[in-house]
């Protein structure tokens, strides 16, 4: 992958926001066609690396409300919820940026590499304050500050309750960045980390800001709840879909309020 030094990036108006930061990095490298106007609305996508079919869900809600808006997402480019992110954003036309947790230079291969070449291709960068390093423990959470210092909001996705991403949000909190959470499941462990920041008010509830506003009225579990009620599994075997795929929609369609939970069945909230 073809890289540029960027040496002194306080001479780049575009990136002031790193100068919010106590360590900021020396220099930054990048790949792809820079461009400033990338820089002006960023927003952090960031979970786990475990993501769930509940995850995924969100982040297909979530970022192409965000693209419609000209929000740029930024992630970290990690498989799970930070490499999904960035690929439901190009997908739905918008602009990507990556922060490495490793040198630039390091060679990329499968699926890694073809998704840097989209992210480039789509208008967006891959950037990292290193050239040459070795992906280890501690550069991961030196690689969360750049996250959260390029964006204004930050939104959690999914994380455990020992979850790197509440490193980022930590550091988003002393930025004094706008921080959101998605809340999940009581029973998932990685809603854990996600629940927790919304329930100490270390972060805003994203659900009914945004995704209430996207999910579907003609949502076909919906449908099949108008006139019964049915548990997950009689759900699954109704729609003919996997148990897992409806559990998740069910706890996205149970958190916006279009349907009510009681005794392991669920009801439209008409009912």
């Amino acid at each position: 992958m073809r890289y540029l030094p960027l040496p002194n990036w306080r001479t780049h108006n575009e990136l002031f926001r790193l100068g919010d930061l106590h360590d900021p990095p020396k220099q930054l490298f990048y790949s792809g066609r820079w461009n400033a106007h990338v820089f002006n609305q960023c927003t952090a996508i960031i979970g786990s690396r475990r993501m769930t079919e509940y995850g995924r869900m969100v982040i297909e809600k979530i970022v192409p409300q965000l693209v419609f808006e000209k929000k740029t997402i930024v992630s970290g480019f990690m498989y799970g919820v930070d490499q999904y992110a960035h690929k439901v954003c190009i997908e739905n036309g918008g602009k990507t940026i990556a922060v490495l947790g490793w040198g630039i230079k390091r060679e990329l291969d499968g699926g890694d590499k073809k998704l840097a070449e989209r992210i480039i291709d789509s208008g967006g960068l891959i950037i990292s304050e290193w050239e040459d390093q070795k992906p280890t423990l501690w550069t991961f959470p030196v690689r969360n500050r750049i996250v959260a210092a390029l964006s204004s909001d930050i939104i959690v996705v999914e994380a455990a309750q020992k979850s790197g991403s509440l490193i980022t949000a930590a550091i988003a909190r002393k930025l004094k960045r706008n921080l959101w959470a998605v809340p999940g499941p009581i029973t998932s462990n990685l809603s854990a980390g996600t629940n927790a920041l919304i329930a100490s008010g270390a972060a805003r509830m994203w659900v009914a800001d945004v995704v209430q506003k996207t999910v579907k009225t003609d949502d076909p579990i919906i449908s099949a709840l108008i006139d019964e009620s049915l548990t997950a599994s009689e759900l699954a075997r109704k729609l003919d879909k996997p148990v897992s795929e409806i559990g998740a929609q069910l706890s996205l369609l149970t958190l916006t309020g279009q349907l009510i939970e009681r005794g392991g069945k669920y009801y439209t909230s008409q009912n």
